[in-house]
């Protein structure tokens, strides 16, 4: 079945962890391409949720809602069935999940229109969540072009959630065959930024190396839901960044009055597979291990909660610390990219841009078809 193939829960001990919580209580906003609220691995877990576009493609088009349900599947998916033992689960099956649209896909005929008037939409979209309840926030996207920077509203944004209490995980960008540009939002403070590995704990060679990486998490050959009741596999940080928000929604879940810098902490501390030194641009602190995280947390005790990082000065993104321009070809996707990819001018032109590339969300092979659902 599909479930025998998700070997990415076991290499972040998801089913250990289900034995201290499964992440009843806890609620993650995923902003996205939007979430199919009626697939039937997520049916009765998706919220009502926000749509900052108002327009382009709509359930039923094949350009709709298919990354957003992708990272919902990886985060919460419950499966269905006889005991839940068909279809996707996600890390944490009892999540629930807060949709926010903040972009379109890749394919949309109305991208174009996206790109040049809700440019904000994704900073609008981080406030929104934070203040409707997301104990962590999913930004499966970014933008790692040769003009990307950091947008103050954006930065903004992410520090006004983790005042808030949002825990905020980030792609790190899949271009480290392209050049490892820096990718935003990954590279604002704060921000647990996912770099991906493949079942053997390898770096991915699509993982962008960064400083600001802060844990890996499975992104080679992940299952996928998708709004056509297919499974696919497919690759790329985005599936990682959801893993590691499934891991942070379990910690909520178990011990809600942690704050976000002591998630994230937890995750660091806890994480396999640690580098030489304790810390690389390729992994991070390791892979994600949300047993560990769980285990830890109940000796953690929670931390009045601490001011935000300050927003950071486009002179301190730049490379990085210590770390020269990166060169190269614009960061990309093909073949199998998780992540939606928006072509066009970069953040500076008030546009979303999520790893360039010349088609849409494709994938490989469809695993198993599912009857279609009224």
């Amino acid at each position: 079945g599909i479930q025998a193939q998700e070997w990415a829960l076991d290499a972040v001990h998801t089913r250990q962890a289900w034995q201290t919580t499964k992440g009843a209580g806890a609620t993650v906003a995923v902003l996205d391409t939007g979430v199919d609220d009626r697939h039937p691995d997520l049916k009765g877990q998706v919220l009502p949720g926000k749509d900052l576009i108002g327009f382009g493609a709509e359930r039923g088009d094949r350009p709709w809602a298919r990354h957003g349900t992708a990272m919902a599947g990886i985060i919460a998916g419950s499966g269905h069935g006889a005991g839940d033992s068909e279809g996707v689960l996600g890390v944490a099956p009892k999540t629930k999940i807060l949709p926010v649209r903040v972009i379109l896909e890749d394919g949309d005929p109305q991208r174009a229109k996206a790109r040049s008037s809700r440019g904000g939409a994704l900073a609008k979209g981080i406030r929104w969540a934070a203040d409707h309840g997301a104990d962590v926030i999913n930004l499966s996207l970014g933008d790692d072009s040769a003009s990307a920077h950091p947008e103050p509203a954006e930065d903004a944004a992410v520090q006004y959630a983790l005042r808030k209490g949002s825990v905020v995980v980030a792609s790190a960008g899949n271009g480290g065959d392209k050049g490892d540009r820096v990718s935003y939002p990954a590279a604002y403070p704060g921000v647990i930024a996912v770099t991906a590995v493949d079942r053997y704990g390898n770096r991915a060679a699509f993982s962008t190396r960064r400083w600001y990486a802060t844990v890996a998490a499975p992104g080679v050959d992940v299952v996928i839901a998708d709004p056509d009741k297919r499974y696919y596999e497919g690759w790329g940080t985005s599936a990682a960044a959801a893993f590691v928000s499934g891991a942070a929604a379990l910690v909520r879940s178990a011990h809600p009055d942690l704050s976000p810098r002591q998630v994230r902490q937890l995750l660091e501390q806890t994480a396999r597979s640690r580098p030489s030194g304790g810390h690389s641009d390729e992994l991070g602190a390791g892979v994600v291990d949300a047993a560990g995280a769980l285990k830890a947390a109940a000796k953690m005790k929670p931390e009045p909660q601490q001011p935000a990082a300050a927003a950071a000065s486009r002179r301190f993104f730049g490379s990085g610390p210590g770390r020269t321009g990166a060169s190269g070809d614009e960061g990309g996707v093909n073949g199998t990219a998780l992540f939606a990819a928006v072509a066009g001018a970069g953040l500076v032109a008030a546009a979303i841009v999520l790893w360039r590339g010349s088609g849409p969300l494709r994938v490989p092979r469809a695993l198993r078809r599912l009857p279609r659902t009224r």
